[in-house]
């Protein structure tokens, strides 16, 4: 009773326990606020603190809750996202909730998932139930309310394919292509529809699309590439000539002899055509690069014309698709698949045949993930564990610093093998070069890989890229490369501290010797080594690994459905052969030649697959904090994310002046590992 004789019911405590993920950039500054719903009411709205970086990195936030009343058993939660002064917004990674109710009772709330925006977010208690266990109107309105969501998210774009898949016919208009997809579209998407005739798009992707490794500086013209100072004049202009601009080095030639006479199949019973096309670019004054030539074949004759931008506009058109279709074969096949997928994998299995199992950290345990029978690839595929001369084995520190970096690698292309490049896959089902093709353009692709290739400082010298304006690729990745580069080497100096415990590893060298040879077929050529011989070398190896398997895995992945989602700038497959004349093309005409309505949903269904990260992603820089016990690595990896943290910064205050933001090397995008 009060002083006024009534009653008043006393202040319930409730007390919440936040937590934020471990990844880098996880936290956020916005505010952050937590409601409690009960099934006998919900709490007052909760601020967790009132200044920014409430969540920051790691962390714990606790706060108390106090109530009129006992809310009963706690059913769900709310999340509340909010401006923070002056704050700019910041996504947040909010990894679980626990509530103690005044009776001791505790409610636990897996989340495990970012919170963009600012937004209201719900999420259940914990307990598994079957529909038949809701009983509580409450319940059964979240449940249906999350389906629904779900529904929306992950079925609408079957529902969309499923009447194109079974339709082998033409599209009748280009503007038909984007409008099937318009709801999986982005900026970027839209932005390639509306440009992906221009010249300065077409050169802009050989700097900053998804295969921007291909492009070289051109110092002569090849003999088999019969381009002429008139042919070009049109348009170098009238201030300059082709051999003032070759001198100049603005002069840049992209070659897919990789894919001359590679065979193909049939798709839809009809015949399919590659072509392995040269063209030559320039770049202009303000950072442009334009084409100016393309040649659709390797041997230029009265069948293989010069195409040029002054030609009749689908058939200038015609010819830049041409070479968009050989870059997807030379992107899909090379780049990724063989250089990302299939090189992890190859790191990892050396790694499973060639190095002991003993160490302790091999009882450290990986993340979960179903698909591989009764046990998860990662409980198949152990930690890398390496001996060293001095310690036994490999220190657990190295061993860190590589089992992220393998994460699901077997795993991934396990299913690749049976999904998509298997007999009747994908690459039989939607692609010119089936999967026989396939294999012929990995195998020249792996005979012409070499480990200057693999390191980008020296990819970058050796195709003479090192002045091309406006190529973010290259500065961003150089950045990534070096933080890299630097937290391996600070990794490796804490265990070998001369050039002799390197070469005196025997199992270190043991598993050099089988990457090389069983990864590159002992290639000699290839530049990649069969032993290493100092420090030096073996922190350059490392490096490699790890960008490898992480940064140029998202360089080339990130960015392929919204590149290729109107399929014109991206095609898989060719249904006419390359124009062995320089006749006027009609619109109709090239879309009969581009792929059918069914082969391009199929295309599109799986480049959407892989756009997606994985639910439990791990950017670059995160390392599992129970992995590392150690000072001296903890220091080091706060260092790297820290190195990490300034190049996100870098990319974000330059990418505000871009029309077209390059994103596929923006660190918080970058997965640790091939797991995609």
């Amino acid at each position: 009773m009060d002083q006024n004789g009534s009653s008043q019911n006393p202040t319930m405590i409730y007390k919440a326990e936040v937590t934020t993920g471990q990844g880098l950039l996880t936290g956020t500054s916005d505010l952050i606020s937590i409601t409690l719903v009960g099934t006998n009411g919900e709490s007052p709205k909760r601020f967790l603190d009132q200044i920014g970086m409430t969540c920051s990195l790691g962390s714990m936030a606790e706060v108390d809750i106090p109530c009129d009343r006992d809310l009963g058993p706690i059913l769900l939660i709310r999340l509340q996202k909010e401006p923070c002064s002056c704050f700019p917004e910041s996504s947040w990674y909010c990894s679980k909730v626990q509530v103690t109710s005044p009776q001791g009772e505790l409610f636990r709330f897996p989340c495990y998932q970012w919170i963009e925006g600012y937004c209201t977010v719900s999420f259940r208690e914990g307990t598994a139930h079957k529909p038949s266990d809701d009983t509580h109107a409450l319940q059964q309105r979240h449940r249906q309310e999350e389906l629904q969501l779900q529904q929306r998210t992950y079925g609408l774009f079957e529902a969309k394919m499923k009447g194109f898949l079974d339709r082998p016919y033409s599209w009748e208009k280009l503007e038909d292509i984007r409008k099937i997809f318009w709801f999986q579209h982005n900026p970027v998407s839209e932005y390639v529809f509306k440009h992906w005739k221009n010249d300065a798009f077409f050169g802009y992707q050989f700097l900053n699309g998804i295969h921007p490794m291909k492009i070289q500086k051109c110092t002569t013209i090849p003999e088999n590439f019969p381009v002429t100072q008139e042919m070009v004049a049109g348009t170098l202009g009238q201030t300059t000539t082709l051999q003032e601009e070759l001198k100049k080095g603005t002069i840049y030639l992209v070659d897919y002899k990789v894919l001359e006479n590679v065979p193909t199949t049939l798709l839809n019973n009809q015949k399919q055509y590659i072509a392995a096309p040269i063209c030559l670019l320039h770049q202009k004054p303000n950072g442009e690069i334009l084409p100016l030539a393309i040649q659709l074949s390797q041997h230029p004759g009265p069948q293989s014309p010069m195409f040029l931008p002054t030609d009749d506009e689908w058939l200038w058109t015609l010819a830049k698709t041409w070479v968009r279709n050989a870059d997807f074969h030379t992107h899909e096949d090379i780049a990724h698949l063989l250089r990302s997928h299939m090189l992890s994998e190859v790191f990892a299995m050396a790694t499973l045949r060639t190095l002991p199992m003993c160490h302790p950290l091999y009882k450290v345990g990986v993340p979960r993930r179903a698909g591989w029978g009764r046990h998860s690839a990662e409980e198949q595929v152990p930690p890398m564990v390496v001996s060293s001369s001095n310690h036994g084995f490999l220190p657990p520190s190295l061993l860190q610093l590589l089992i992220p970096h393998l994460r699901y690698s077997i795993y991934v292309d396990l299913l690749a093998r049976s999904l998509l490049i298997s007999r009747g896959g994908t690459y039989d089902q939607a692609i010119a070069t089936g999967h026989q093709g396939l294999a012929v353009v990995l195998q020249r692709g792996l005979a012409e890989m070499t480990y200057t290739q693999l390191c980008l400082p020296d990819d970058i010298e050796a195709r003479g890229v090192g002045c091309l304006l406006q190529y973010y690729y290259r500065d961003d990745g150089l950045k990534i490369w070096e933080a890299i580069r630097s937290f391996v080497s600070g990794i490796v100096g804490l265990y070998y501290k001369s050039d002799s415990e390197v070469q005196g590893d025997g199992e270190l060298q043991s598993w050099v010797a089988e990457i090389f040879a069983k990864g590159f077929l002992s290639r000699e050529t290839s530049g990649v080594p069969s032993a290493l011989h100092s420090v030096p070398e073996l922190i350059k190896y490392l490096t490699m690994i790890v960008f490898s398997c992480s940064a140029h895995h998202t360089a080339v992945n990130g960015g392929q459905f919204e590149m290729g989602a109107f399929m014109p700038n991206l095609p898989s497959s060719m249904r006419k052969p390359p124009p062995q004349a320089k006749t006027p093309v009609t619109l109709q005409e090239f879309l009969d030649t581009i792929p059918e309505m069914n082969v391009t949903s199929q295309v599109l269904s799986v480049l959407w697959v892989l756009r997606n990260e994985s639910l439990d992603m791990k950017p670059l820089g995160y390392y599992d904090e129970e992995h590392f016990v150690e000072e001296g690595p903890k220091r080091l990896i706060c260092a790297f994310q820290e190195h990490l943290r300034h190049i996100t910064l870098a990319i974000e205050s330059r990418n505000k002046t871009l029309t077209l933001p390059y994103t596929y090397l923006y660190p918080p995008n970058i997965e640790n590992s091939t797991t995609i």
